[in-house]
């Protein structure tokens, strides 16, 4: 596949708030089915744009071949955020629980020394021991290293002597999603996303 096929597009509902991402094919559909507009972002400001307004811009100034896909007769530029004309509900995204999405909620950091590992390096840690009741789920695991979990064994934090980080809590969908941001989808989407100048999105429960 092209590499500008590739290319993910974050779709806003009309109140200008996230709610998916669709490819590129996916993407053209809904502008020239009318379903949605484009965003382009300058330094004046946004411009929103219909499928024609998009075609138009696609001619007065020419995207790059990376940024473009072609038809015989026009290169048209790939949008990067498109707004939907008639959906204002954000749907309710559940987020599976799952070794690989603690380990991305957690930036693979262990969360009591504070220091980032590989996947190979970390474990899973019960934050309150299962033995005296601790559960399974989103708010009572943490990832942990090898060191800090030995020592901590089954015990809760302040019994060995231990601080969290940070309080574990089931994340946001945009925490998820910007755990995979490419640099280029952090400077495209960062204010609809409230991405930092790091490139990381806040903690927000």
């Amino acid at each position: 596949m092209p590499p500008r096929l590739e290319h993910r597009i974050l779709v806003l509902n009309r109140l200008w708030q996230p709610v998916n991402i669709v490819g590129v094919l996916r993407a053209m559909s809904l502008l020239f089915r009318g379903r949605a507009t484009a965003i382009h972002a300058d330094p004046s400001g946004h411009r929103v744009l219909n499928a024609e307004e998009w075609v138009k811009f696609s001619l007065e100034e020419p995207p790059a071949a990376s940024e473009a896909v072609r038809s015989p007769c026009i290169s048209l530029r790939v949008p990067r955020v498109l707004l939907l004309g008639a959906y204002d509900r954000v749907p309710r995204r559940e987020i599976r629980f799952s070794r690989r999405n603690v380990y991305l909620r957690d930036a693979n950091t262990c969360q009591y020394c504070g220091r980032t590992f590989r996947d190979e390096e970390l474990n899973l840690d019960h934050v309150v021991p299962r033995d005296v009741g601790g559960k399974t789920n989103w708010e009572n695991i943490v990832t942990a290293c090898v060191r800090c979990n030995s020592r901590k064994a089954n015990r809760l934090p302040e019994q060995a002597g231990m601080t969290l980080r940070r309080v574990p809590a089931k994340p946001k969908w945009r925490l998820v999603v910007a755990s995979s941001l490419s640099a280029d989808e952090v400077e495209a989407w960062k204010e609809f996303l409230e991405v930092t100048p790091a490139g990381q999105l806040p903690w927000r429960n």
